[in-house]
């Protein structure tokens, strides 16, 4: 069973970690419908999420995210399924609880906990308050489950951000979270890469690990990734990259990410400070292998610079990020001209 700073002893044994891949475009791939509640299938096919789970850990992750990223009531009301939040989410994190512990080795369940799908008060109607009480009644769920630490991802509002640590805090677990900076470099809300270590420092006794997820392409989260550790050197930051781009091809989204990119994705986050490398949309099991051999196998190199990010990557996507003056702001600049 967990302890309650699993995460932080596990770093503290192993200096860096790897997070897992994809969970929504995997289940796809497993016969998930669109705009089918992922969640539902903690209860309808268990079998499916366990093996997802247990292909992750075979593939060498240390974390593993619970299958519950839209399970607070407001997402799961649009599935009628407001009143099963805390067994499925109960459910998810049984679920992997049952692989980690079975994995032979230390693994961290880590309880995904995604926006709301609502806006705050004053842009919104969602108070604070509700907002609060909603992620505590997931994280509850997750909590009984057996999670290690409420993994706050894809987040774009900072009271968003802080409204889920204090409902993490209230329930008694370690939290971190992640900003998903899609929008010129920033997140939809306006956050910046290097802001994001304040927006819950003070929240309890403040995040296990900070960082970005999602987003757009790896070379983008790279360069949010250095502006994050140039601004706080010290912290734990997490990086959780898309594989490659995402494209239409027809009514289907394909990755453009191959494990050796992936792998390049893994050596270049951990040369800009990153602590947890995963992947984030797109990452199939196969892309995560890569990326655990490409850390096991770890020569230290020089912090990257944006060219060479873009060299090794591909061009960034968000041609207007970073303007507010971290590294790799200063030297998107330049190379604009």
């Amino acid at each position: 069973m967990p302890t309650a700073d699993a995460l932080t002893e596990l770093l503290r044994e192993k200096g860096v970690l790897l997070a897992d891949g994809a969970t929504g475009t995997n289940l796809f791939a497993m016969g998930l419908e669109a705009g089918e509640a992922p969640e539902l299938w903690n209860e309808a096919a268990p079998d499916k999420i366990e093996k997802l789970h247990q292909d992750f850990v075979d593939a060498g992750a240390d974390i593993i995210l619970t299958n519950s990223f839209g399970g607070t009531r407001h997402r799961l009301k649009l599935h009628k399924a407001e009143g099963r939040v805390h067994e499925l989410n109960r459910h998810a994190a049984e679920i992997a609880r049952k692989v980690a512990d079975g994995a032979g080795r230390k693994v961290i369940v880590a309880g995904s906990v995604g926006p709301t799908g609502e806006l705050l008060i004053p842009l919104g109607a969602l108070s604070y308050e509700d907002a609060v009480a909603a992620f505590a009644e997931q994280i509850e769920g997750l909590k009984a489950g057996g999670a290690d630490v409420a993994w706050i991802e894809t987040m774009s509002s900072p009271d968003e951000i802080r409204a889920a640590a204090e409902a993490a805090v209230m329930v008694g677990l370690p939290y971190t979270y992640t900003g998903s900076f899609d929008t010129a470099g920033r997140t939809m809300m306006g956050l910046d890469p290097k802001d994001i270590h304040g927006v819950a420092r003070d929240v309890g006794s403040g995040p296990a690990a900070v960082g970005a997820n999602c987003g757009v392409g790896a070379s983008d989260i790279l360069s949010s990734l250095l502006d994050m550790t140039a601004a706080d050197p010290d912290a734990i930051t997490i990086v959780k990259g898309n594989c490659g781009i995402p494209e239409y091809r027809g009514a289907e989204i394909f990755y453009s990410g191959t494990p050796p990119l992936m792998a390049e994705y893994a050596r270049l986050a951990r040369d800009a400070g990153a602590r947890i490398i995963g992947g984030c949309c797109g990452t199939s099991c196969e892309h995560l292998a890569a990326m655990r051999k490409a850390l096991d196998d770890y020569t230290p190199g020089p912090r990257p610079t944006i060219e060479e990010i873009v060299d090794k990557i591909g061009p960034l996507r968000n041609k207007t990020a970073s303007e507010s003056g971290g590294d790799s702001g200063r030297e998107r600049r330049r190379r604009r001209g």
